[in-house]
């Protein structure tokens, strides 16, 4: 018996010793790290008990603020200022969920908006740490900028008006507008009530009649052929890849006006279906570019090769995700050479943003502001300054080079041909465009079949910058499900020509 109790306190001994070292592992070892698991029910409060800075536009004016709760357990809820009118950013500030957590700026600039520990200046700081505080985000959006890409966008004259519009300043990446449609309005997902906030998530997923989400940016987050645009990749790899194309012609014959394809039984025809009601163009570049000729291209983007025409789309951000500070941005397609070598009937129809390729707003964007730029693409990017509610200044952005797309001279080469393009025989040349603006702009209407409604429809498309002779601002825009008789220069042009009007009015006035 006496042996029996021994064994037994020697348990008891050994239980109380683990008890006691998991207690020492728990409140010194794994303390920290609890204390900042996001699994932590006090950690979760304390992340939205405590008042997040503010985004401000880069006019100043708020974006998102932080207010006393007036319902619920927290002491403060996110508010996103003029109700409704707050969709008008939504693409890049996002919103503050409880319940879903961070998107846009929201998320990407999360740490700084949060309260947390601020770097000692001083010795007396170092000695007695000020209380944690939040940074404000100021971003480079221009409110006047976006209302103007809003309003545009709602004159569309279809009845289908989700679009996306992008403005950068060529010199720097930053982002002047971003706006899509459909979008959603933050506040009700920053609602104290959860409830509210399950009811517009639910909302904001589901698809519009055009079969478009609002919590999926038009802008960054979805894809589509780019269709005529592209020439502008396809013109450019021809004059820094391959210059002895440069004097390649091709032959306007009203009785040969379609391009037979290689490797197909189809033929490419410009705004037709065969050479009984195809429309007739050739030339070099200088006269294809213009009219934006889908066989002489077509031919052009043959001419030129798999190999060089992939790689020029790659130097532009092709197949990579663009490098802008925001989450969720994808990576435009564009084919393999490999695939291009092996079937020139992908080749052609891809050097006219056909076949498989598919671009983002932003990337075509930064495609018109590589050109823009004298042939080098800057990082896009949101964030223009951050500062402590005091005013302290805590980081600013320093424009940065993303890559060299083609060289000045082919930028000042391409340049010309996209000022053509707005001029008598051009194809946007009944859009409208003052001469002063000096614009360089290229024409897409790309050719699809969708199975949400419209059954078959277009995707309408201008990207462009002014004035081309000193750029200060490059722009992308995108309509996607239109009628089969509409054309980039019809639905797209006009909302290109109020954007680029009111930037180099601002620009001339500040």
């Amino acid at each position: 018996m006496g042996r029996r109790v021994r064994w037994l306190g020697l348990v008891m001994i050994l239980c109380f010793t683990l008890v006691l070292v998991q207690l020492v592992n728990i409140q010194f070892r794994q303390a920290p790290a609890l204390n900042k698991s996001s699994d932590n029910p006090r950690t979760l409060v304390g992340r939205y008990d405590n008042q997040r800075g503010d985004i401000l536009a880069a006019d100043g004016s708020v974006l998102a603020r932080s207010v006393t709760a007036t319902a619920g357990s927290y002491h403060y809820q996110r508010v996103y200022p003029g109700g409704a009118a707050a969709s008008l950013y939504s693409d890049v500030v996002g919103y503050s969920s409880i319940l879903y957590g961070t998107s846009g700026v929201e998320y990407q600039y999360n740490g700084y908006l949060v309260a947390h520990s601020q770097p000692a200046r001083s010795l007396s700081q170092l000695l007695s740490p000020a209380p944690k505080t939040a940074d404000n985000v100021t971003v480079t959006l221009q409110p006047y900028l976006q209302q103007v890409a809003q309003q545009a966008v709602a004159r569309i004259p279809s009845a289908n008006k989700d679009a996306a519009v992008v403005a950068l300043d060529p010199r720097t990446g930053a982002v002047l507008a971003m706006y899509s449609n459909p979008n959603f309005d933050p506040n009700p997902l920053a609602s104290p009530d959860a409830a509210t906030q399950d009811a517009a998530r639910y909302t904001y997923l589901q698809p519009d009649g055009e079969g478009f989400v609002p919590l999926v940016s038009l802008a960054t987050q979805a894809r589509f052929f780019p269709g005529s645009t592209s020439k502008v990749v396809t013109s450019a790899a021809v004059y820094d890849l391959k210059p002895g194309l440069i004097d390649f012609s091709y032959p306007s014959d009203p009785q040969n006006s379609c391009l037979k394809l290689p490797n197909s039984d189809k033929q490419l025809c410009n705004e037709g279906t065969d050479v009984t009601n195809s429309i007739p163009c050739g030339g070099t570049m200088v006269q294809m570019l213009p009219a934006s000729c889908d066989p002489g291209y077509g031919e052009l983007g043959i001419q030129l090769g798999g190999d060089l025409l992939s790689r020029q789309a790659a130097l532009f951000g092709y197949n990579s995700v663009p490098p802008i500070d925001l989450p969720g941005v994808v990576p435009s397609a564009f084919p393999a050479a490999a695939q291009l070598t092996a079937n020139q009937a992908f080749l052609a129809y891809s050097s006219i943003g056909q076949f498989d390729v598919q671009a983002t707003a932003l990337q075509n964007a930064m495609i018109a502001a590589g050109i823009a730029n004298g042939g080098v693409v800057m990082v896009p990017h949101v964030m223009a300054q951050i500062r402590q509610s005091d005013g302290t200044l805590v980081k600013s952005y320093t424009p940065s080079v993303y890559q060299r797309a083609v060289s000045a001279r082919t930028a000042a080469q391409v340049t010309s041909l996209m000022q053509s393009v707005a001029k008598p025989g051009g194809t946007a040349a009944g859009v409208g465009f003052s001469p002063s603006l000096n614009v360089a702009v290229k024409t897409g209407t790309a050719q699809t079949s969708a199975t949400a409604p419209p059954a078959s429809a277009n995707v309408d498309w201008m990207i462009g910058f002014a004035p081309a002779d000193s750029p200060v601002v490059a722009v992308a825009v995108v309509v996607p499900k239109q009628s089969q008789t509409s054309d980039g220069a019809g639905i797209a042009g006009p909302i290109m020509n109020a954007v680029l009007s009111a930037a180099l009015a601002h620009a001339a006035g500040s």
